[in-house]
């Protein structure tokens, strides 16, 4: 007995040392990854914002640039477009977003996670691509067309080149963001608020909007957020649907850097749209909290009396509305409504994925839905073009470097986190999410600027380098989630056991996070393969990836070689996204 308690009393002498030095030690190991940070984003930008205030000539302070900026009416007039096109997406992606999360909630797990892979595939199907298919089914001729001809709406359908079809265009790209961001706030609701709430008299439509609503607003206003954010930075659907009036920054940015070779005015016209950004970011701190992004809450509250009145009295009438046409339509059909309304929105967002296979089998020389004809003439000639083929090796090549890399950089990072319990845990998780807050048009500008001074530019290195820094925060999230879901106390039970450290980490740590590392390598690989923004900056039109030949193909000559091309992107997406989900921890 004497010796049965002598032991513990040994042991745990030393014991609080080691725990201090072990936690010590693993704030030390997203070193890397800040270092990583800091090098490609926070000091590319830094000299892009300085190159706009300082005279070429002289090295001095100087603000004409800007002066000039705003004295030309062009510029100005393409501001206020990026934030009320950014504005506009915001909205629709909310508004629609909002009831698709509320069903996928109500669901069951198994049932969400089949439901999801319809909401997640176009969401990894790049834009260029979604883009591209809508600008053959919206054609003046195209099927989507022939449809409204077929309901009695004849006459000349613009349906393209315009603000609706730009935001349209931008919100299907950025709803199930805004579907992702939302769910996770809704599912963390108590189901049984709600039928408490009834048996104390509250109808249904009042137990929803004064009960589910305000609890969901935290990941709500989140949503909202991202997708502004992301807005003001998007320049692929403008480019490729809208007209000149809807002309954004990231289409002036590209014509200054690539055209004009007029950085000064490039890092000017940066500095402004990361102003808008951190200014945005700035005022919903200030008025939701930034807490309420994790959804840990609904942060700070400075919305005052009036507001507060405001927002009630709209609860109360979206309840009232909501409890009369309960009373008017039969119960069936207020249950299914909701119902037939997601899955329409689940359509249109999966459509444009499963509308390029037949255009890539026609025999037409020029692309067209339904197609007329059967051939495989243009998968022969994609896979018989050294251009093609040379562009596909390049993105498999630099996506397989950035997802090992993003996962080594992530991966570390999440491990120190997720046994850390230091006060700095949330600003090193903010520092990661950084390349997702920050423009991406904006990270591209910083990194040409930067690159063309040490000799990257035109480099598969480069690419990959960027790459790889706008691919952390999404490998981070994932390895960190998946940390933080291990019961740590499985390794100390195996060292009880006799376990040395390698065979802790090999037997026990690696299978608990296999399935989690390998779907952040696969989905930092999926990041890769689609990323265009930096291909175009960093590529300098001689290292051609593939998006950014497909990018070059749509603005050159649309040919059917493109929707062949298409086909074996959205394959290769498509069975790294079943992988990657199928790994990914629940």
């Amino acid at each position: 007995m004497s010796q049965t308690t002598a032991d513990p009393s040994v042991s745990c002498a030393p014991a609080a040392p080691r725990r201090r030095l072990w936690r010590l030690d693993t704030l030390w190991l997203s070193t890397p990854g800040l270092i990583y940070l800091a090098v490609l984003l926070l000091l590319p930008a830094g000299a892009l914002i300085l190159l706009s205030f300082r005279d070429p000539a002289t090295g001095a302070f100087d603000l004409s640039v800007y002066r000039n900026l705003f004295a030309a009416g062009v510029y100005v007039k393409t501001l206020v477009n990026t934030f009320v096109i950014s504005l506009q997406v915001t909205g629709v992606c909310v508004l629609i977003g909002f009831p698709i999360a509320v069903w996928l909630a109500g669901m069951s797990e198994r049932r969400r996670r089949m439901a999801m892979w319809l909401v997640l595939l176009p969401f990894w199907v790049s834009p260029l691509l979604k883009n591209f298919a809508w600008i053959v089914l919206l054609a003046r001729k195209g099927i989507v067309a022939q449809i409204l001809n077929g309901l009695g709406m004849e006459g000349g359908l613009d349906l393209l080149y315009g603000r609706g079809a730009v935001v349209f265009g931008m919100a299907h790209a950025m709803l199930p963001i805004a579907i992702l961001t939302m769910l996770p706030t809704m599912l963390a609701i108590d189901t049984r608020l709600q039928p408490a709430a009834m048996t104390l008299g509250a109808s249904r439509g009042q137990a929803f909007w004064r009960i589910f609503l305000p609890l969901s607003m935290p990941g709500v206003t989140a949503a909202g957020l991202l997708i502004f954010v992301m807005g003001l930075g998007f320049f692929i659907t403008p480019a490729l649907l809208g007209s000149p009036r809807e002309t954004v920054l990231g289409q002036t940015l590209i014509t200054q850097v690539q055209k004009l070779f007029n950085m000064r005015l490039a890092g000017a016209l940066a500095t402004l749209l990361l102003v808008v950004t951190l200014l945005t970011i700035a005022l919903y701190d200030r008025v939701f909290g930034m807490s309420s992004v994790s959804g840990q809450g609904a942060g700070k509250s400075h919305h005052g009396r009036l507001s507060a009145r405001v927002g009630n009295a709209l609860i109360s009438l979206c309840a009232q509305v909501t409890d009369a046409a309960a009373r008017v339509l039969p119960t069936r059909l207020s249950r299914w409504s909701l119902t037939i309304f997601v899955w329409i929105i689940l359509f249109v967002l999966i459509v444009p994925v499963i509308a390029f296979p037949p255009m890539a089998f026609n025999s037409a020389s020029f692309l067209e839905f339904p197609p007329t004809s059967f051939s495989l003439k243009w998968f022969e000639a994609y896979l018989t073009s050294a251009q093609w083929t040379g562009a596909t090796v390049r993105s498999a090549v630099i996506a397989l470097a950035v997802g090992a890399l993003s996962t080594l950089i992530a991966g570390v990072a999440a491990y120190g986190m997720a046994r850390s319990r230091s006060k700095l845990n949330g600003l090193v998780f903010l520092a990661f999410l950084l390349p997702m807050i920050v423009p991406n048009i904006v990270i591209a500008v910083a990194l040409f600027y930067v690159f063309a001074q040490i000799g990257l530019i035109a480099t598969d290195l480069g690419i990959a380098l960027g790459h790889t820094l706008t691919a952390l925060p999404i490998v981070f999230v994932i390895l960190l989630t998946t940390f933080r879901s291990m019961d740590w106390r499985l390794l100390q039970a195996a060292a009880t056991l006799g376990a040395s450290r390698w065979q802790q980490i090999r037997m026990i740590l690696l299978p608990l996070v296999k399935g989690g590392t390998i779907a952040g390598f696969l989905f930092g690989v999926l990041h890769s393969f689609e990323e265009l923004t930096i291909a175009i900056f960093v590529g300098a039109g001689v290292k051609q990836t593939l998006p950014k030949q497909m990018w070059d193909d749509i603005l050159l000559s649309i040919q059917p070689t493109l929707a062949a091309a298409s086909v074996f992107v959205i394959f290769v997406v498509t069975i790294l996204f079943v992988i990657a989900e199928k790994c990914r921890p629940r």
